[in-house]
């Protein structure tokens, strides 16, 4: 990827990092650092996600956990592979249930919002089929933080705390008390720079990589889970662990002005950013971000898109169109047709018939891999494996009760999913991996991203840096500070609701690594939070 020199020694907040042989870009230093040490002693890009993304369950435990979900973009040998590692609701899951017991919407703490956790499977998957080194060794990084301990870092710190909050107030039933005992065994969430250690954590770790995983889905750690889901009468069972394997997918792409953006398909939302793409695609924003138009028709087709998705996406196999149908040139130009010069109230059209963690690495063979990894809204459900130090996510909140919906809770069904990696190709040769976590900020996160280096030139630290905007349903849309004060108020004129904000977390963190016209790499990261990107 080139672009103009100038920008690569002047960025607006920190420097882009070169290197040839080895990088890691990610949101804690610790574990970026582990990721870039497993491509020294012989492993390559995909060892060093393995590696990186284990440790940040250990390192960054605010936003991910070993009982979690992952999606990974893997390119290889000048080919994309696509490894979609999120779990399933669980054979006993009964909406009816639900709702005759009053709930009007899926629960976000307890056992009814966890499905089987699909992030040990993944990193098995990715090794077995392209890691050069085993799983015992990509994970002593993460098993001897664990074990050892390591400092907390300042934002953990401040998640932390919000957290053990939140918990303290929404957590209170007997089940939660492992919470407790592992994340604030003082009582309190560790403050920066005290040391954290989980011994439990660390012998799951040891045991996932001693097995590649068998002992989590049907061995020693899936009978630990099993026995806390049946002491609290929970539909999670070891039966729902022993079928679940991830699925290598085709990943999904739109050509953006002749650069191929690729996402993973449904469950993931990540066809919300290539279907903005698309609509805006036709429109010239004259090389400037600095225009209030162009921050306009960005966030007017980020709400079509929404409205589409949070409509017809879902599990596929539940689905009434294809990826292929909603992305489709004519049904594009439909949704384009109802953008105009003030703000609209999004409804889903009808196609024709047809708390997160991310990571890049690459390696100096080519390898390159975009991934992302998370819990749910933070630590997850509230609900940790009895000293195993597994935090079960909350992925099952993302259901929906409505029977009427694609993404209805069903026994054996993954939820509409949030987490999605990203990946840039040009004339068939790969550029570099690039993601924005948090939630439903992320396909936002990937419009903005992907606009700001190939519309306005950005290098890839600024195309993070940048102030961002967030669509948060009708007309609201709030903007970081930073956000020119002409934007805001000409958004304001065109009927918008602008809210602008400190960062609070919920304008996402992201990381990006491009190779250059020089066969080089260059990554960025995020200055929202601790992130780091180590280079070799």
């Amino acid at each position: 990827m080139k672009f103009d020199a100038l920008r690569y020694m002047y960025p607006s907040r920190r420097t882009v990092v070169f290197g040839n042989r080895g990088m890691v870009a990610t949101g804690q230093p610790l574990a970026a650092q582990a990721g870039l040490d497993v491509i020294k002693k012989g492993g390559n890009a995909v060892d060093a996600a393995i590696a990186t993304a284990a440790c940040l369950t250990v390192v960054e435990p605010t936003s991910n956990g070993i009982g979690g979900d992952n999606f990974a973009l893997v390119w290889v040998k000048d080919k994309l592979y696509g490894l979609n590692s999120s779990g399933y609701a669980p054979k006993a899951a009964d909406a009816a249930a639900l709702t005759a017991a009053g709930h009007k919407a899926m629960p976000k703490f307890g056992w009814h919002a966890v499905t089987v956790p699909g992030a040990p499977a993944g990193w098995a998957a990715l090794s077995r089929r392209f890691g050069k080194l085993p799983l015992t060794e990509v994970l002593k990084p993460a098993i001897g933080y664990a074990e050892e301990g390591y400092p907390v870092s300042p934002t953990m710190a401040k998640l932390w705390a919000k957290a053990f909050a939140n918990y303290t107030k929404e957590c209170k039933g007997e089940e939660f008390r492992h919470w407790f005992d592992t994340f604030a065994p003082a009582g309190r969430a560790p403050q920066p720079g005290e040391l954290w250690s989980s011994k439990g954590h660390a012998a799951t770790l040891s045991l996932i990589a001693e097995t590649n995983a068998e002992a989590f889905y049907r061995g020693a750690l899936a009978e630990k889970i099993d026995a806390y889901a049946k002491k609290y009468g929970a539909w999670l069972s070891a039966a729902d662990l022993a079928g679940f394997q991830s699925e290598w997918v085709d990943p999904i792409t739109v050509n953006y002005r002749g650069w191929d953006v690729w996402e993973i398909p449904p469950n993931g939302h990540g066809i919300t950013a290539l279907m903005a793409l698309n609509i805006v695609k036709d429109w010239n924003f004259s090389g400037s971000r600095e225009f209030e138009e162009t921050w306009h028709l960005q966030i007017e087709a980020i709400k079509l898109a929404f409205a589409d998705t949070m409509h017809h996406v879902a599990d596929p196999r539940y689905m009434k169109y294809t990826s292929a149908e909603l992305l489709c040139e004519a049904y594009t130009a439909e949704r384009r047709k109802l953008i105009g010069g003030k703000a609209l109230d999004p409804v889903p059209g009808t196609p024709p018939k047809g708390g997160t963690v991310y990571l890049a690495t690459a390696d100096g063979e080519g390898n390159m891999v975009s991934m992302i990894q998370s819990n749910y809204m933070g630590f997850g459900s509230g609900l940790v494996v009895p000293e195993a130090g597994i935090a079960l996510h909350n992925r099952g909140n993302n259901f929906t009760l409505d029977s009427e919906s694609p993404n209805v809770l069903a026994p054996e069904k993954k939820p509409y999913h949030t987490i999605i990696p990203g990946f840039l190709s040009k004339d068939g040769k790969a550029v570099g991996p690039f993601g924005v976590m948090g939630g439903f900020m992320q396909p936002q996160g990937h419009l903005q991203v992907v606009t700001n280096m190939i519309d306005f030139g950005m290098n890839p630290q600024e195309a993070i840096d940048a102030p961002r905007w967030q669509w948060t349903g009708g007309r609201t849309v709030e903007v970081e500070q930073g956000t020119p004060g002409h934007i805001a108020l000409g958004l304001t004129a065109r009927g918008h609701d602008i809210k602008m904000l400190p960062d609070t977390g919920t304008f996402g963190r992201g990381e990006i690594i491009v190779r250059t016209e020089y066969g080089t790499l260059a990554g960025a990261t995020e200055p929202r939070t601790d992130g780091v990107v180590a280079a070799w």
